[in-house]
């Protein structure tokens, strides 16, 4: 399993939805008799399991006395009917917790998910596949961490970790060449990559030292030339119009990554099932 969020980022996403749902009580719980209860937690559809740690603090932050076990771990791949977890403890918390819970799981889920079959669609290629920073507002790290475990690889957190020259970076800055000169001062010891848009300008990043390029919406002629021209020279990444049925044709040019948005921008819930039993 890919190591997970800290704690203290968990607790604080957990207390956070729990705030916007439950505010001042759950009001239809206490129609419930106070009593121990036992649930199971199932799922509808084939996928790939992630968000365990997020869904136990849920019921963890309610009552401490709920407990919750596993039959499956995150990265697992999970089929149809497959029970995920049996919660036993009370029965108002387990009602009061039930859909914050399972928002974390089939959120994170159904992204790992996505993930996993992405990289199953190029795993006959060297090429890994990236996702980037278009994430769900507070959810990033929970987000790359599910891709993870979908088995796609992260590009850079977010704005600190690392420098992606874009197009407006480059008419900022005068030019390929000055661009790629101060981010290499700027950012010593990150991840430096700049986005080209022909074979001409990844040229002109090659002569200046770029170490990685970004081959913004190439056809898979052009990439094909690129991966050639370059022979090594910077490590390539491609983006634009990727998708589950063409991904695997990209890769196939020689590529060493492919970045996808989709991964964590169009994020559809696996569908989950709690039940008391």
């Amino acid at each position: 399993m890919p190591p997970t969020v800290s704690h203290a980022l968990i607790a604080a996403q957990v207390k956070a939805a729990l705030d916007e749902d439950v505010g001042t009580g759950d009001l239809t719980a206490l129609l419930v008799p106070p009593r121990t209860a036992r649930a199971m937690l199932s799922t509808r559809e084939d996928g790939v399991l992630c968000g365990s740690e997020w869904f136990d603090e849920v019921f963890t932050q309610i009552d401490a006395d709920t407990r919750v076990v596993w039959q499956a771990q995150d990265g697992d791949r999970i089929r149809a009917g497959a029970a995920l977890c049996e919660i036993q403890g009370p029965a108002r918390a387990i009602l009061t917790g039930e859909r914050t819970a399972i928002n974390f799981l089939q959120t994170l889920s159904g992204t790992a998910t996505l993930a996993r079959r992405y990289a199953d669609a190029v795993a006959h290629t060297r090429a890994r596949v990236l996702d980037t920073r278009k994430t769900l507002p507070g959810l990033r790290l929970a987000q790359k961490y599910a891709v993870r475990c979908g088995g796609c690889t992260n590009h850079r957190m977010g704005l600190y970790d690392g420098v992606l020259i874009k197009e407006n970076h480059i008419a900022a800055a005068g030019s390929i060449v000055a661009a790629l000169t101060q981010a290499t001062e700027l950012a010593a010891g990150r991840m430096v990559e700049i986005e080209v848009e022909t074979l001409a300008q990844l040229e002109e990043a090659l002569a200046a030292g770029a170490p990685r390029v970004l081959l913004d919406n190439f056809t898979l002629s052009d990439l094909r030339a690129a991966v050639a021209q370059t022979a090594g020279r910077a490590l390539l990444e491609a983006s634009g119009g990727i998708t589950l049925a063409n991904v695997g044709d990209y890769a196939e040019t020689g590529v060493d990554f492919l970045s996808v948005g989709e991964l964590t921008k169009s994020v559809r819930a696996l569908d989950l099932s709690l039940r008391f039993s």
